[in-house]
């Protein structure tokens, strides 16, 4: 399987974190919110044009930036 950045998957879509890329500031920041290598996340919404995307981790919604989602890169699950 082939590494995709978290913006590309479709709502409802279920993915395990491959890599976070960034600072150790941003990836403490991403820890903070429960996004670590090896979770699964699943995409609740994307807001429309630069809006920003509602995950779920560990049964609690997170919500993140385009910026920070550019950064952080997942594996599917089928």
């Amino acid at each position: 399987m082939n590494e995709v950045l978290i913006s590309q998957l479709a709502p409802g879509e279920t993915a395990t974190i491959a890599t976070l890329h960034g600072g150790c500031i941003f990836q403490n920041r991403l820890r903070g919110f429960g996004i670590t290598e090896g979770k699964k996340v699943r995409m609740v919404a994307k807001h429309p044009l630069s809006g920003p995307l509602v995950l779920e981790v560990e049964h609690r919604q997170v919500t993140i930036g385009r910026g920070m989602a550019q950064k952080i890169k997942v594996m599917r699950i089928s």
